[in-house]
């Protein structure tokens, strides 16, 4: 089975082989990963912020995150005798189909919260306030904005910031609010908006290919 660290090396390798502009973003993208893969280890979780095309994004992620993407992630013993003792039939079947997770929210969802929210307070907080709610010390704000100045996106990082989780910002070329407010800011080298979200998602397909390597094991092929 190949080493994490090497299968990590060979990911990047066939990430910028396939896109060599972001080459520039090699050093960001590991830092990238290893903030979020100190989330998953403390037990924390990852939350995904952007907007339009970026909330797609997020969506995409949460997909990739939240089952398997390209192994099996079977469920550990323990775990299926514990559904086989609260009811053996049902318990037999959640443990044939459930899958590992890595705990990803995607914060465009919940619209009845955003709404309200929005209705009732301060639109641009809508993220904040989810950020607010589910984020503690140790999570990671994974935010998304090519401009990486969308004001929703910049107040959801303060929000972040303060409570004591990392951020990880996914921008585009120019330097930014958002990149002032990162950890780590992977600034892909492209300013037009639909040129920078075609960058955005071989980088995070990369990142999540990684972090199921890293947590559920087995052999990827890319």
């Amino acid at each position: 089975m190949v080493a994490e660290a090497q299968f990590r090396n060979y990911a990047l390798d066939k990430l910028i082989f396939r896109y060599p502009e972001l080459g520039l973003c090699r050093e960001s993208i590991t830092m990238a990963y290893r903030l979020i893969e100190e989330s998953y280890l403390s037990g924390g979780m990852l939350l995904v912020a952007g907007n339009g095309g970026s909330a797609a994004d997020a969506e995409h992620i949460v997909g990739e995150l939240m089952k398997g993407f390209k192994l099996p992630r079977n469920l550990d013993s323990k775990y299926i005798e514990s559904l086989l003792n609260v009811d053996h039939e049902l318990g037999r079947i959640l443990a044939k189909h459930l899958q590992g997770t890595l705990p990803t929210i995607a914060l465009d969802g919940n619209p009845a919260l955003t709404t309200a929210y929005m209705n009732d307070c301060e639109p641009l907080l809508c993220f904040a306030q989810q950020v607010n709610g589910y984020g503690k010390t140790g999570d990671t704000l994974l935010a998304i904005s090519t401009s990486g100045n969308s004001k929703n996106i910049l107040f959801a990082a303060v929000t972040a910031r303060a409570k004591g989780m990392k951020v990880v910002g996914l921008t585009g070329a120019r330097e930014s609010r958002l990149s002032s407010f990162a950890d780590v800011c992977i600034q892909v080298p492209q300013t037009e908006t639909y040129m920078v979200q075609e960058l955005h998602l071989p980088i995070y397909h990369c990142l999540c290919l990684m972090l199921e390597k890293r947590f559920f094991g087995g052999e990827i092929e890319l």
